[in-house]
């Protein structure tokens, strides 16, 4: 088989939704169908493949992204499971980074709902082609067609049903091929092995036509000669539909949507074939772009084994057994187990001693990983998430992958001060993995401080603390993460002057400070001219400023959302060094800010509610306390959804506070939004606590 045809029988997706929807069981219920397990895992159980942590299988989510290698019909398939809860988006974001295609499954009764929203969000800023699968049509009041309205209404999709569902809830028994015309039907004895194709019922088949006819018209869109002889009555042949509609998934013009319950073991072999059929090989995306290291000149890889390397590194797994993995994506030319590689972003050659392919978390040695393929390697010490690997005489160097700031911060200390050094090295093994956490060393405080993206985020840090590392750990009261920024222009001088004998301290600077919108972090800007401050000062002077951003004048929390900008100064030929600079633009910036009008900002939280009608005025009136701004209301089926703007310091605590208004019957999820000015009273009393 040549190296096209083989690579044209690649597949590299994740399966995305919100938390819950049941994509861990679609997995599951893929890994069984492709034979890579023989006996089916259910997460109410504990017992998945794809979750293997312990927390996971507790807790019934998937935490990490787990990747694994399935064959369906000659087809070689990678799947990347990933998490649905908003902590871990990180998670997801560095998944699609690497993803050819991607099935965004939905609940069939609670349709789009917040992280699912997040997932599509960020597939579509990654650009990759998705389908769509309607999971738990079994249950009450689900409903296929209403969930792909939803999609297309919410998620703005030109989502396109393919497929049609015989029976609601517990009746649910079938479901009807449009193309083909035909339902199917899984057996209970094989648990859905055996599936038999039948007539479809006479009550089905107006409905039917009618959606066959919008799915073809569609088809059309994409190929004008089958258009012109379909207009003309022409009866159409299948392969010639299927390439058509895979153009528009391609082109991510149209999503196309199939259903089933993956619990009940219905409709996860149709999803595989419309895998196989839509989903783009490597060869269907467009070649990967870099840059040549230190310049600016962009570069392409195509997927083909002959080009040199070009391989992203996306994540990185402790494993106890063989040490670090490093999962690789392979964009370009081959990495054998042995040889050495080069990292684009240290400037360092590492070697890759061997190459694993994982089955979750089982694994098979290989002996390399071809472009447009997914593995692990063991033995690459110094690469993190984000990292590229490629040849050292074509060095190239790829878009990294973005990782949010953490929001949340906690105090943590050892229960046996003599754990102290395990317990850092364990942290750094985490934040190793996990790019979204973050730890630090106070000074001041002597403090070792944890930070992430939630506070469940946090809690699972700490748990794995205790389970994996063995480290007993007590961690203190959460804190938000907020950042100072100024509102106004001023300007400001700095001067450093040291006379102590000998040779003196001589550093003079005027810098102006000006607020930027949000979100744009800080730039420093060199406006000298005439050569006051002479070039070889002016770094110190941007270093300066860029400590005193660590600490604002306010809290002593990190500074952003302004441009310095260097104008004027001063210098003596003997006594001015980089160090008196640098301090010299620390004291300009320090007392600038103080005279910029310095206010605090509160990283604010996406919030939504869903909750029984009965328990919504309590709800709604306990978010407006917590400072909530209400954006809207949604009837689901019998329950509302409440959908709110929230301060994170208001919502430390929520999920107790909720279970005991609502009786364990309401939930919510939250995600980060932005960051905003904090109410003047509220500044005062949290600067006062710090």
């Amino acid at each position: 088989m040549s190296k096209d045809k083989e690579l044209q029988k690649f597949r590299n997706i994740g399966i995305a939704a919100h938390i819950d929807a049941g994509k861990t069981t679609v997995t599951e219920r893929i890994l069984f169908y492709t034979g890579v397990t023989h006996k089916m895992g259910e997460v109410h159980e504990g017992e998945t493949v794809m979750d293997w942590m312990e927390q996971e299988r507790e807790r019934g989510i998937t935490i990490t992204s787990a990747a694994t290698k399935c064959m369906w019909k000659g087809h070689s398939i990678n799947i990347i499971d990933t998490p649905g809860h908003v902590d871990f988006t990180i998670e997801v974001g560095r998944s699609l980074r690497v993803l050819d295609g991607m099935v965004g499954v939905f609940c069939g009764v609670a349709g789009v709902q917040p992280q699912s929203e997040t997932v599509w969000r960020q597939a579509r800023r990654y650009k990759v082609p998705r389908i769509i699968f309607v999971n738990k049509l079994d249950r009450t009041g689900a409903d296929f067609l209403r969930v792909v309205n939803d999609i297309n209404q919410k998620l703005h999709v030109n989502a396109v049903p393919a497929q049609m569902q015989v029976g609601l809830s517990d009746d649910f028994n079938g479901i009807i091929d449009l193309l083909t015309r035909k339902m199917a039907t899984f057996s209970t004895a094989d648990k859905g092995v055996t599936i038999t194709w039948s007539d479809v019922p006479a009550e089905y088949v107006e409905q039917m036509e009618k959606l066959r006819t919008q799915l073809i018209e569609k088809a059309c869109d994409f190929d004008d000669a089958m258009a012109e002889r379909y207009l003309n009555g022409e009866e159409l042949e299948l392969p010639e539909i299927k390439a058509a509609l895979r153009k528009g998934v391609l082109s991510q013009e149209i999503a196309i949507a199939f259903c089933g319950t993956a619990f009940k073991n219905k409709g996860v072999q149709l999803l595989l074939d419309a895998v196989n059929d839509y989903l783009p090989s490597p060869l269907d995306v467009p070649p990967v772009i870099g840059k040549v290291p230190g310049t600016n000149e962009e570069q392409e890889r195509k997927a083909d084994v002959d080009e040199p390397l070009a391989a992203l590194v996306f994540k990185i797994m402790t494993d106890p057994f063989v040490g670090v993995l490093t999962f690789i994506r392979v964009y370009s030319g081959e990495i054998k187990a042995g040889s050495y590689v080069y990292n684009a972003n240290t400037g360092t050659k590492e070697r890759v001693s061997r190459l694993v392919k994982m089955y979750a978390n089982k694994r098979e040695e290989i002996d390399s990983i071809k472009a447009g393929d997914i593995a692990a390697a063991v033995g690459i010490k110094d690469a993190i998430t984000g990292h590229t690997l490629c040849s050292e005489t074509h060095p190239i160097l790829l878009e990294s992958i973005d990782v949010p700031a953490p929001v949340i911060d906690s105090s943590i200390e050892p229960k046996n001060k003599g754990d102290y050094e395990k317990m850092v090295i364990a942290l750094r093994k985490m934040m190793q993995e996990d790019p979204s956490f973050r730890f630090s060393y106070n000074q001041e405080t002597g403090q070792t401080v944890i930070s992430g993206m939630g506070e469940l985020h946090l809690e699972i840090i700490v748990d794995r603390l205790k389970r994996e590392h063995k480290v007993e750990v007590v961690q203190g009261t959460l804190q938000v993460a907020y950042k100072e920024t100024i509102q106004k222009p001023v300007e400001s001088e700095g001067k450093y002057i040291k006379q102590s004998g000998g040779r003196g301290q001589y550093g003079h600077v005027w810098i102006k400070l000006e607020p930027l919108e949000r979100g744009k972090g800080f730039v420093f800007e060199d406006d000298i001219v005439g050569g006051s401050i002479p070039k070889e000062f002016i770094p110190g002077v941007q270093k300066g400023i860029e400590e005193a951003l660590n600490s604002g004048v306010l809290g002593g929390f990190p500074v952003v959302d302004l441009k310095v900008s260097l104008y004027e100064g001063s210098y003596h030929d003997v006594d001015s060094s980089e160090m008196a600079f640098k301090i010299a633009g620390s004291m300009a910036f320090k007392s600038g800010m103080a005279q910029a009008s310095p206010t605090l900002l509160e990283p604010i939280m996406k919030v939504e509610v869903e909750t029984p009608d009965e328990y919504m005025g309590d709800v709604m009136g306990d978010l407006n306390s917590r400072r909530g701004r209400i954006l809207g209301m949604d009837d689901r089926s019998g329950t509302q959804v409440i959908n709110a703007e929230v301060p994170l310091g208001e919502m430390l605590g929520y999920a107790t506070s909720l279970r005991s208004m609502t009786k364990g019957r309401a939930s919510y999820s939250m995600e980060f939004e932005a960051y905003r000015e904090v109410p003047k009273h509220i500044e005062a009393a949290v600067v006062q606590k710090k």
